[in-house]
């Protein structure tokens, strides 16, 4: 059965004030997320965290096995962490990389990312090998295959870029990964939520995500996945008395799963909102998400198409529920800002963020939109109406 969309919207009480069209930022969250942070927050005020905290235990643990369900994971290769920056830098910088080692990454590498990359660079040594896009802007596999070499130590590539609806080959990525035994993290913040994931059918030994987009979870939660066979090698950079209980006077003892890379305190009411947030989506099906939200997508840039001036500039053979666009005489802040007063929420994406990726194709700054499952042909012309106006 398709994805009942009455009984979603009613559910989603931002669907009664805005056409929020960018979920890619952040998504509408359900009424059940929202309750649940709400509730989790009352509790501790009446009775005090901690005490909110133990009475809660049995399900905010449950929080990693609905995260594990939502990538095919088990749940001791789940870390629950404040944003997907900080889940893909823990892993990073914990990765024991060395004077000469080299990375190889993507034209649309995420700039958080890449950033950290430079670091490591400047720091200790390692060097950048970008692969090149093929003819359709996705990641080229065949020269991926060209550039490995004896000293290629990581393969980290972001499967869905910030600045469009270009889906990068990830699973093919893992196969080449495997085929050499070559690590390789994937940051798919922008694909959980919105598309089926596997991390067994993708191959990566580590993935970071975080909550607020495509999920419809809470802004400050985010999550890492770590290969079981990974997590013993991996020591963090940073680590409490969670990460490593202090066994003995001279001596800590890492945690044998993922948690060695989070630390004591948490937002619990968060954290259970992340919970709902995945069991919902699981719920309703990835499936049946994917082809609702990447359907409207779809009708969105066919109607771009109509639209005078306009040019989409999304890349790939496949594309997703991100539509990057620009329209001759429209500033993309300037156009947001109007739209804003109309209800209409999109948003923008800066050359910045995916650097490379931007110089290569000269963008200038973009418009982006990302309807979710919970929008509607309505509010997809009526986006269209309101940036035909704008434009004469």
């Amino acid at each position: 059965m398709p994805l009942d969309i009455d009984t979603i919207r009613a559910r989603t009480p931002g669907t009664d004030h805005v056409n929020h069209l960018i979920a890619s930022g952040s998504g509408l969250m359900p009424q059940m997320v929202i309750d649940a942070v709400v509730d989790h927050t009352n509790l501790e005020g009446r009775i005090g965290g901690y005490e909110a905290h133990a009475a809660r235990a049995q399900s905010l643990d449950a929080v990693y096995g609905d995260v594990a369900a939502l990538i095919n994971a088990e749940p001791c290769e789940i870390a629950l962490l404040e944003n997907a920056t900080a889940a893909w830098c823990h892993v990073f910088y914990a990765l024991p990389l060395q004077s000469g080692d080299r990375i190889l990454t993507c034209e649309a590498e995420y700039a958080a990312n890449y950033v950290a990359f430079l670091q490591r660079a400047k720091r200790d040594g390692i060097v950048i090998d970008v692969v090149p896009s093929d003819a359709t802007g996705a990641l080229d596999l065949a020269a991926m295959e060209t550039m490995i070499t004896p000293r290629t130590a990581l393969i980290a590539i972001t499967w869905i870029p910030t600045n469009g609806g270009l889906v990068n080959p990830a699973a093919e990525v893992g196969k080449i990964a495997r085929a050499h035994d070559i690590p390789y993290l994937l940051d798919a913040c922008q694909a959980v939520g919105q598309m089926p994931v596997d991390v067994r059918a993708l191959g990566c030994d580590f993935l970071s995500a975080t909550g607020r987009k495509f999920l419809r979870g809470p802004r400050g939660t985010g999550f890492l996945y770590i290969k079981q066979s990974r997590i013993a090698a991996m020591e963090p950079v940073v680590i409490d008395h969670f990460a490593a209980p202090w066994t003995a006077t001279n001596t800590y003892t890492l945690r044998d799963d993922a948690r060695r890379f989070e630390n004591w305190e948490n937002n619990y009411a968060l954290r259970a909102g992340l919970g709902v947030a995945a069991r919902y989506a699981l719920d309703l099906g990835l499936d049946k998400i994917q082809t609702r939200t990447w359907g409207l997508a779809d009708e969105l840039r066919d109607g771009l198409r109509g639209l005078k001036g306009a040019q989409i500039r999304d890349n790939g053979n496949q594309t997703c529920a991100i539509v990057s666009f620009t329209i001759d005489g429209l500033n993309p802040r300037e156009t947001v800002a109007k739209l804003h007063t109309q209800g209409i929420n999109i948003g923008t994406s800066s050359p910045d963020s995916p650097r490379l990726d931007a110089e290569a194709r000269n963008l200038p700054d973009l418009l982006r939109a990302a309807p979710h499952y919970y929008n509607t042909s309505a509010e997809i012309a009526q986006l269209l109406d309101a940036l035909a106006a704008l434009a004469k």
